[in-house]
Order: C-alpha cells, then structure tokens, then sequence
C-alpha cells in the first residue's frame, strides 16, 4: 500500500466530510460522523461486493479537512486524488478551488 495526505485549509471541514460521505454511501461502504469518515474503495468500480483495496479517511478540524488515502497503486492514487479534490470541491462551491497539496503519507 501507498498513502498521501492532504491538508484543506477551510472552516467548512465537518460540512464537506459529510456531504461527500454521504454522496459516496449508494455504491460505496462509508462510514462516518461529524468529525471523522472513511470510504473504501473496491478493486471492481461495480460495487461494495468487492474486496476493497484503497481506503480514503476524512477528518474535520475548525480549520482544515485532513484527508489520507490509502491505495494499492500509483495509478490508484493518482484516480483517487483527483476524485477527492473533485467531489470536495463540487460540495465547497462558494470557495472552490480549494488547495490539494497532497504529499507521501
């Protein structure tokens, strides 16, 4: 496994954690709360069926969205990361782009 992580400087944190969980939960295992969410990520895109093997953790504070993924390829990586900067961003509209610097985790 590979990680990164990421640090988004917003006051929305706990806002955008939620609605992007959220949005994930028809086809995805999620799971979350306020302040803390994962998402797993299937080998196979049809469904949670799947053995997951990428796990993305969300976590809010009053200032930033932390956010770690972890993924089986760079490849993976490099879908998930664009992935998460764009459904974040769809839901952080009013103040989108936000900066995705994402580093080695």
């Amino acid at each position: 496994m590979i990680a990164a992580v990421a640090t988004v400087p917003t006051q929305s944190a706990s806002r955008y954690l939620q609605q992007v969980c959220k949005h994930w939960t028809h086809n995805l295992q999620v799971s979350f709360t306020a302040d803390h969410g994962t998402v797993a990520f299937p080998k196979d895109a049809r469904g949670a069926d799947y053995p997951a093997d990428a796990l993305v953790t969300f976590d809010a504070t009053a200032a930033a969205l932390a956010i770690r993924i972890d993924a089986s390829s760079a490849e993976q990586m490099a879908g998930l990361q664009g992935a998460v900067a764009r459904h974040v961003d769809r839901f952080a509209f009013r103040e989108a782009p936000l900066s995705f610097d994402w580093q080695p985790g």
